[in-house]
This record gives C-alpha cells, structure tokens and sequence, in this order.
C-alpha cells in the first residue's frame, strides 16, 4: 500500500474508532454506553500520538492526533468536573433559571474549545493557520451542480441562502413536535437573550473542534475531500444519539451540514460563515428548549 493510500485509512480508521460510532453499537446491542468506553479511546489516542512519534510513515498524521487526543483529554476533564462540582448547576434550588440550567455545561465545553485553540496555535502559531479569523466573506464557492452552485457564484450569496435553509430544516420538525401555546411562546420571548447566546456559543465551540480541527491538521495531508468527508461522519455521528433530530436523519442531516461549513471554512479561509450557518439551526433548536423550559 502507498503511504497516501496508508495515511487516508488510518485517518478514517482513527476517527470511526473514537467517534460515537462505537457508542451507537453498544446502545443498539446492549441498551447502555459503558463508562470505561470514553477513556478507552484517550487510551487509543495516546498509543496512536506515540506510535506518530516513532514511526516514520505515521508522523504526517500526527498533528491530527495530537489535536484529537487534546480533544478528548478536555473533554474528560471537563466531564469530570461537571460531575464533582454536579451542585453549581443546582444553585439557587430546583427551579434554577434557564440561564443558570446551561451555563455551568457552556463554560466547561468553552473550555474544552479553548483547549483545542491552544493545541491548534501550538501547531500553526497564527489564528489564520487554523480559520480563527473572519475571512473573505465574499470568497468564490466552488461549484456544486446538484446544489445549483454555478462558475462564478461566491459566498457573500449563498451563505445567507446556507443559513436559512438550514435554519428552515430544523425549524419545520420542530414545529410539529411542539405543542405551541401563546402563553409559553410569550414566557419564552423573556429568554431570547439566553438563547441567542447560548446558540452563538454552541456554534462557536463546535466549530472549533468539530471543523477547524479537522480541515486545519488533515487538507494537507489528506486533500480537501477526505477531509470533508472526515470531519462531516464524526459531526454527524456525534448527533447521532443526542441530535435533535436524532437517528438516521440526525446523521444525514448534520453530517451534510458539516461538509457545508467545512466548505465555507476552507474557500473562504476563515470562521464566519461556517458559525453563522451553524449559529441560526441553533437559535431555533435553543429556542424550542427555552419553550419546553417555561412548560415545566
């Protein structure tokens, strides 16, 4: 096998192993997602960083690793946390305000994002080298025949188009799965700001070590479509179980949605566009919990 060939299977191996993908199995099979699991796949990406380190034709990948295993590591620290500061969450009694009800989880993933962003600028040492900047907002889009992108076409287009489409196609689900009243619709305007903060953050995060991690450690070792592909399964796995919609169609549409603002985020060389087509399919997801929120 030639070292690309090599390279682009254990990539998509790496990643298959320690995406939910094997989550999924043991909920389907066994009904439950074993603890150790989590940490069995930091334990995989360590033996994985070293092996980087040792072995010649594997080094390419090791930025990529790297960035996962700090991922991962973060992640399980912040778990932990979570679990022993469990309280803070309660704070104030059992009818805590939404604000405080998803603040604790959103400072704990920020710092997981924050984690990644240091392990990307310890790779790139420049917020340009892994997207952390706005970016050509006017950038040429490549073509896309079937999404009826032509020669010509640039984001400052279809970006917005991206954005409420996406926004549209979580939106008319949740409609039909929401028993809407005027009373919690006006109870849950009061929380708009929350939910527009929360949406904006959640994009942000996911952003960051969903889309910049990927394409950032992967297009020059892979190529642009490998790395589409990479990052759009793990997204979308990751909303497999807990998507909103979950399932299949959980899968198929945010992996698609990833592989769209993975897109921006490569043509365009920079953040805005993918976080502004992530951050408006939130506001509506947000929104719908705010309205469950005042029900009770």
């Amino acid at each position: 096998m030639d070292k690309k060939r090599l390279l682009i299977l254990s990539a998509w191996t790496l990643m298959l192993l320690v995406s939910d993908l094997p989550d999924i199995l043991w909920k389907t099979f066994e009904g439950r997602i074993p603890e150790p699991l989590f940490w069995a796949k930091v334990g995989l990406l360590s033996i994985c960083l070293a092996l980087c380190f040792f072995w010649k034709r594997a080094r390419p990948l090791r930025p990529y690793v790297f960035v996962l295993f700090v991922f991962f590591l973060a992640l399980g620290v912040s778990t932990w946390v979570g679990k022993m500061f469990w309280w803070i969450s309660r704070f104030g009694g059992p009818k805590f305000s939404f604000m405080n009800g998803y603040l604790e989880f959103y400072l704990r993933d920020t710092g997981v994002a924050l984690a990644v962003i240091a392990a990307l600028w310890i790779l790139k040492r420049r917020r340009r080298g892994f997207f952390l900047v706005k970016g050509d907002l006017g950038a040429p889009i490549e073509p896309v025949r079937w999404l009826g992108i032509r020669k010509g076409e640039s984001w400052r287009q279809f970006g917005w188009i991206f954005a409420f489409v996406a926004g549209l196609s979580v939106l008319i689900p949740t409609l039909l799965s929401l028993h809407l009243s005027k009373g919690a619709l006006s109870r849950a305007a009061l929380l708009l700001p929350a939910v527009l903060l929360f949406a904006a953050v959640n994009a942000f995060n996911e952003e960051v070590y969903y889309r910049s991690s990927f394409l950032t450690t992967l297009k020059d070792v892979l190529g642009k479509n490998h790395t589409l592909m990479i990052s759009s399964v793990f997204f979308g796995m990751a909303h497999y179980l807990y998507g909103s919609p979950p399932g299949v169609i959980g899968f198929l549409m945010t992996g698609f949605l990833a592989w769209l603002m993975g897109k921006s985020m490569l043509e365009t060389k920079g953040f805005f566009w993918a976080w502004f087509i992530h951050f408006v399919p939130d506001v509506v997801i947000f929104a719908s919990y705010a309205i469950n929120w005042v029900r009770g």
